[in-house]
């Protein structure tokens, strides 16, 4: 019997990733990619569907933990005779398909099982299996079918048993013994034999490497990182796409058929990545992210899908495997996923914010990112009334969902950002008008007056998790009196035991039977709201409680039933991890005082409004009354301007704060300006002066010719100290 989706560890090697249950079998392994046939799939059905189980025999206690920070996984059992240490990897960076397993004695003598079930094909195929002494002189257990060929090499080989490889052994203090499983092409020659001491070492030293660019340091500092590498486990190096979990068909509702295959990449996964890392500070990371949306987005935008394959492929048909009888029995298992057919509105949105982040910290797309942006903005334009599935991809009748048309403003609101702060060419005018046309109807049509609350969609009674992102994406301010009274609402007719479901599945707009566990990336945006609207506690408490569900391992599933404590839903995901690194950073921003928005009416794409005009400039060009304002309305005298520090607001790259590189991006000269001038004099409101970037209160000091922090230059040259 599979184990609990908790207990699984993922290993990874860029390329695919294996789960490793608590019990130390191997149950869920996709090779040579993610979106690979399974070889181990006992995580849904039976040991006989394949898997490679190493562990003691009898009773045992287990302890685990990653290796700093890495997917190295250390595995130490005690039995009442000794204690063994097992270390399990994927080694990466070689181009090759392997896994890696160490069982070392520490104590007394620990009698160890091994069995090597290999069944390709999502354990329907029964491959071949033979001893071989290869061409390197090295014996091992050759697994061959159709083009796949699997060999296990190792300090001893388990013996033929009723269709299956097993051994017993013991182990003394001491003793170390290796295996390795590695996958290749059936027609090619075999691999030479891994140096294993040499390859754990060399792959302990890459995870940690990567983990040591972050240059965030602050509370849940353990979370953001676990989070950021889970994004990076999840992505396939050599493509740059993303997968928006390891597994298919683990189930939303145990014993229930929403089970559904997240082996590939969708678009909003990829441009919500792409964000997360250039808001923590991975500039340079965040470009494979970058090009792998650009060409997956290439093309003619009415061929435009929400998810592609790992290779930016297009044909993901859905099956069902009727031969696996499901994770605790949830059917169907399904591969392939009929979403990819969907109309989401909101991808767009999505891909036009992250796609303006990478543009101001100065990652241009290879100069190809803008005329793609032109070409879907364009298509946008033409059909963005018509209804969609919406963010969650129901699979009833289409509708005019809130959260996708607040998207689509945000789409417009790129667009016409790009146009006025980087001069890039496009019918401006027209984007204005469908900007301000889309935010009326929204607040026409999306919010019910009668009940205080934005709805689902036009003409319903229910609130959707989603409407969350109306503040987020900057459609309204966390103050306006309808996102509280939303967020009110939601968290009173959605909570489940303090944690948020997407939105209740008994109203059947999703075209499926009813039943599903609070969403956790839900819950991760109602603490990012509560920490930008300046409840910082609140955001606290719950994210202590939203970080400690991950266990030692960090690793976060899709859902979670706190009833009975166990996580739900494909695993490890990536929506969940991209929702964790936002929470945390927006709480990091209002601990230390700097994005503090309680009071603060702020619109991200009308900030023109919200700002004092600096007096030492002349304005640029004329601007209308009203132009884009929700309320129709100039910003009041007095009012508190945006900080510099928001997204769109930062300073170059390669500029510096107080002799530290800052981790945000280029802008031009207009935003460089204003982060200048809101350096200089703060706002009125809000907290008092803010900590610099190096963490020491940097309070009047500009005021006064004695400041001698360098500042940034246009161009991102640092210029003379002040004299």
């Amino acid at each position: 019997m599979a184990s609990r989706i908790e207990d699984y560890a993922v290993l990874g090697d860029l390329s695919t990733a294996a789960l490793v249950g608590i019990d130390g079998s191997v149950d869920w392994l996709c090779l040579p990619r993610f979106d690979s046939p399974a070889c181990f799939a006992a995580l849904l059905g039976t040991p006989d569907h394949g898997r490679w189980l190493l562990a003691p025999e009898g009773e045992y206690t287990v302890s685990r933990r990653y290796v700093g920070d890495t997917f190295v996984l250390e595995s130490t059992y005690t039995t009442a005779d000794g204690v063994v240490r097992v270390v399990d990897a994927m080694p990466t960076g070689d181009g090759r398909a392997d896994l890696l397993r160490e069982v070392r004695g520490l104590a007394g003598s620990v009698r160890m099982r091994h069995e090597w079930v290999v069944r390709l094909g999502y354990g329907k195929v029964r491959p071949w299996v033979h001893r071989v002494v290869d061409h390197h002189g090295c014996p091992g257990l050759h697994a061959v079918a159709g083009p796949d060929l699997l060999v296990l090499r190792g300090s001893r080989l388990p013996n033929a048993v009723e269709g299956r490889h097993q051994d017993v052994f013991d182990v003394g203090e001491g003793e170390l013994l290796l295996w390795s499983t590695t996958w290749f092409p059936s027609w090619h020659r075999v691999p030479h034999p891994l140096h294993a001491g040499e390859r754990l070492g060399s792959t302990t030293q890459s995870w940690q490497r990567w983990a040591a660019m972050t240059t965030h340091e602050g509370d849940y500092h353990e979370a953001l990182v676990r989070s950021l590498l889970v994004l990076r486990v999840l992505t396939h190096a050599e493509t740059g796409g993303i997968v928006a979990a390891v597994t298919t068909s683990l189930p939303e509702d145990f014993g229930g058929s929403r089970n559904w295959d997240y082996r590939y990449c969708w678009l909003r996964d990829a441009a919500l990545t792409l964000q997360g890392l250039i808001a923590a500070g991975f500039r340079d990371e965040a470009q494979a992210w970058q090009r792998w949306l650009l060409r997956a987005v290439a093309g003619d935008p009415e061929d435009l899908q929400i998810m592609y394959g790992v290779d930016g492929g297009r044909d993901l048909p859905e099956r069902e495997l009727t031969h696996l009888p499901g994770y605790e029995g949830s059917l169907p298992v399904r591969v392939g996923n009929g979403a990819v057919d969907q109309r989401q509105t909101d991808v767009l949105g999505e891909v036009m914010i992250a796609l303006e982040d990478a543009r101001d910290a100065g990652l241009d797309g290879d100069g190809i990112a803008w005329p793609l942006q032109q070409t879907l903005i364009d298509e946008l334009a033409a059909h963005w009334d018509q209804p969609d599935n919406g963010i969650w991809e129901v699979r009833g009748e289409p509708r005019h969902f809130t959260h996708s048309r607040v998207m689509v403003w945000a789409a417009f609101v790129r667009a016409v950002r790009a146009v006025e702060r980087h001069r890039l060419p496009g019918p401006v005018e027209r984007w204005r008008e469908l900007r301000d046309e889309v935010h009326a109807e929204v607040l026409a049509r999306g919010w019910d007056a009668e009940r205080g609350t934005f709805v689902q969609y036009y003409g319903s009674n229910q609130v959707d998790a989603a409407l969350l992102q109306i503040p987020i994406c900057g459609f309204l301010p966390y103050d306006d009196p309808r996102v509280v009274s939303t967020v009110a609402t939601i968290q009173r007719e959605l909570s489940r035991d303090g944690l948020l479901l997407r939105y209740r599945t008994e109203a059947g707009v999703d075209g499926l039977p009813p039943g599903e566990h609070p969403f956790l990336a839900c819950s991760f945006w109602l603490a990012q709201v509560h920490a930008e609207s300046g409840r910082v506690e609140e955001s606290a408490a719950l994210l202590d409680r939203l970080t400690r569900l991950g266990g030692p391992l960090g690793l976060l599933a899709e859902e979670y039933d706190p009833v009975s404590g166990r996580m739900a839903g494909n695993y490890p995901q990536a929506f969940s991890h991209l929702a964790l690194v936002s929470a945390v950073l927006a709480h990091r921003r209002a601990r230390a005082g700097r994005w503090a928005r309680a009071g603060v009416a702020y619109a991200r794409g009308h900030e023109h409004l919200h700002r004092r005009r600096d007096p030492r400039r002349p304005q640029r060009r004329p601007r209308a009354a009203g132009s884009g304002h929700p309320q129709g309305e100039r910003r009041p005298a007095g009012q508190q301007r945006v900080p510099a520090d928001l997204p769109g607001h930062r300073l170059p790259a390669a500029g510096r704060r107080g002799g530290r590189r800052h981790p945000a991006g280029r802008v031009g000269r207009r935003g460089l300006r204003r982060a200048r001038r809101d350096r200089h004099d703060p706002p009125a409101l809000g907290p008092p002066p803010r900590a610099g970037h190096d963490g020491r209160a940097h309070r009047g000091a500009h005021r006064g010719r004695g400041c001698r922090r360098r500042r940034p230059t246009r161009a991102g040259r640092p210029a003379a100290r002040a004299r």
